[in-house]
């Protein structure tokens, strides 16, 4: 998917902002923006001669980093709560995709099962009661 919306306005994922707007943004010093970086924390994009661009979903994100490392959590703390939080968005999303798949596959179930019931069983007719003999050979 394009980083850019249909009438070209740049998507969430874009890296348009140069660090003093984010920073801005973000209310957080440019120092700390680089630190997070260097950290792992946040990875903006890059220009051709190195300079950071952050997109709006990197702001949304320094605004998390913010508010956690606001309630006292560590830079560490908040690592694995950015983690956990990713980890737990892939698992959703493929708990749906697995959602999908068992609707999918119970409706074709249900489609196969209705189109044997229509037919004939194509297997000899046995009797529902009395009793069977097998057949002997006596040569």
């Amino acid at each position: 998917m394009s980083s850019q919306s249909f009438f070209g306005a740049p998507g969430p994922d874009a890296a348009v902002f140069v660090i003093s707007v984010a920073a801005e943004l973000t209310g957080l010093h440019p120092q700390t923006l680089r630190t997070y970086d260097r950290l792992g924390l946040v990875s903006p994009g890059r220009t051709g001669g190195g300079g950071r661009r952050y997109s709006w979903r990197d702001i949304e994100l320094l605004r998390e980093v913010a508010e956690l490392t606001s309630t006292g959590i560590g830079l560490e703390g908040v690592r694995r709560i950015l983690e956990l939080e990713h980890q737990v968005a892939a698992l959703r999303a493929r708990n749906n995709e697995l959602r999908h798949q068992v609707a999918e596959l119970q409706a074709a179930l249900e489609a196969t099962l209705s189109t044997l019931k229509d037919r004939r069983p194509n297997l000899p007719a046995i009797p529902t009661s009395g009793t069977i003999t097998p057949f002997r050979d006596r040569r």
